[in-house]
């Protein structure tokens, strides 16, 4: 008998994957996560634009000042960007925690973005009944049925979308302070505190000029959504559907 029949088999490596298959790997991505992929790659070179176009005008101001441009660095780290980007992020979270909790008890006749006017809906469906719990598919807090973890899930996204708001809230009033004591020192008058600058004016403005704008676009996608269609979006009625129909 050769040796090579009395070795012990060895096990086959796996073929590598052809190129196609990569292909096909990746367009399954693209497909199943285009719309997350499109808007975080939006984020991303909005939040770069930003950052190039908020340097150059700082350092024009400071030109004007007569004093030395800024470093990119020193920009990206310093109180004036952090405070707009976490203003802005403040703003956003603090419009989708109340549209998604608003939306829990209020209706609008005819929008696709609101619950039917009466009866329930699937959303409304109790997750402690015994058919949920039994599914495999459920989320384990649903299937684990413990009654204080249920309901930490059933308020998940509404809690997140809060906690992202106040977050941000901190960050803005922590980093538009900072900036409001760069402003004073480039003027050599007294900065003010943490507390000082959160009972101000000038914070409460930086806020409200946003709150009032996210609250604006949500009402128009409400309103409009009862007369307008956008075909193949799931945030419009089917283009046929009358006007005074409510969901999708």
């Amino acid at each position: 008998m050769s040796s090579s029949a009395s070795a012990p088999a060895r096990a086959k490596a796996p073929p590598p994957l052809s190129s196609g298959r990569r292909r096909g790997g990746l367009r399954r991505l693209l497909r199943e996560n285009g719309l997350s992929l499109a808007l975080l790659a939006l984020f991303l070179a909005s939040l770069l634009g930003q950052f190039l176009a908020g340097l150059a005008a700082c350092n024009e101001e400071r030109a004007a000042h007569g004093l030395a441009a800024l470093a990119a660095a020193d920009y990206l780290r310093g109180g004036e960007f952090l405070s707009s980007v976490f203003e802005n992020w403040e703003s956003e979270f603090l419009q989708m925690a109340a549209y998604v909790l608003l939306t829990v008890f209020l209706r609008q006749k005819g929008s696709p973005e609101s619950k039917p006017i009466e009866g329930a809906e699937e959303v409304d469906a109790d997750p402690a009944a015994a058919s949920a719990r039994r599914d495999p598919a459920a989320p384990w807090p649903v299937r684990a049925g413990s009654p204080a973890l249920l309901w930490l899930y059933s308020n998940s996204l509404g809690l997140a979308l809060g906690a992202l708001f106040l977050a941000s809230f901190a960050l803005h009033w922590v980093h538009s302070a900072r900036h409001a004591a760069e402003l004073a020192a480039m003027h050599g008058v007294p900065a003010p505190g943490l507390l000082g600058h959160l009972a101000g004016a000038e914070f409460w403005f930086e806020s409200l000029q946003n709150w009032q704008s996210e609250f604006l676009s949500t009402f128009a996608l409400v309103v409009l959504g009862i007369f307008l269609r956008q075909r193949g979006s799931p945030e419009s009625k089917p283009v046929a559907a009358p006007h005074g129909s409510t969901g999708h």
